[in-house]
């Protein structure tokens, strides 16, 4: 079970958003680099970089904040938005980063998911945030009438090593994970989900480590982790299985 630390980008500094609002926008720190070696030092094994700006405009705005943060760290990093074709993931994949996450491109160009996935094995995983239960994209702009599963059982067999999940009805708002949720949406395919939106305290943590959330291959923490509402070391030492 493993917990990613989110560091989002926006004008090339960290922040958190409410419910997805761009004009909602908390800045946590100006250097993602620093942030970034921040969280490797507290134990993080995994980062989770979102460019922001990227999802929107459909292409890479945050080039040089994502540069500083691959440079800055050992430990590795998933990037997601903006990534919209085979040139984007192989770029990416190319200057460092671990796994890129495929989220508005999942819904317009399916074939390009499976490619990228097959030809970049173990690399590419699929972003599916979902507001009302139905899957958005354009950074969170539109939403489309697919819903979470029936995108997520779209790719089952391609090759996808995770699904990321985020409720954008609880994100950046700390109301706690959608359990019900995002659970039925993990044992509805075989491809590993990774909890996202809303993960708010050590509760959230210690409902991790119940066996019916066992089936995640863990969960994403944005404002909680930088307003201190989560002990990093605690919750680390919980999802390893270590008495804290």
């Amino acid at each position: 079970m493993i917990l990613f630390p989110a560091i989002d980008l926006k004008d090339g500094q960290c922040v958190r958003l409410k419910l997805g609002d761009m004009e909602q926008a908390t800045v946590f720190n100006l250097s993602p680099a620093a942030q970034a070696k921040s969280f490797e030092d507290q134990g993080f094994e995994y980062l989770h970089v979102v460019d922001l700006d990227g999802a929107f405009a459909g292409e890479s705005i945050n080039g040089v904040a994502v540069d500083s943060i691959v440079h800055a760290v050992k430990c590795p990093v998933q990037l997601g938005g903006g990534i919209r074709t085979l040139a984007h993931v192989e770029n990416w994949l190319g200057k460092g980063l671990s796994r890129v996450i495929l989220g508005t491109v999942a819904v317009r160009d399916p074939a390009l998911v499976r490619e990228a996935a097959r030809k970049f094995s173990g690399r590419v995983a699929v972003g599916i945030d979902a507001r009302g239960g139905k899957v958005a994209v354009e950074g969170w702009a539109e939403t489309s009438e697919l819903s979470a599963i029936e995108l997520a059982q779209r790719f089952e067999g391609a090759g996808v090593s995770a699904i990321i999940y985020t409720d954008i009805d609880r994100d950046g708002i700390l109301a706690g994970i959608n359990w019900e949720v995002t659970l039925e949406l993990a044992r509805a395919v075989s491809i590993p989900v990774i909890a996202s939106g809303g993960l708010a305290s050590m509760d959230d943590i210690r409902r991790m480590t119940q066996p019916d959330a066992q089936v995640l291959e863990g969960a994403i923490s944005g404002r909680a982790l930088y307003d201190g509402r989560i002990d990093s070391r605690e919750a680390i030492s919980l999802l390893r299985g270590i008495a804290a």
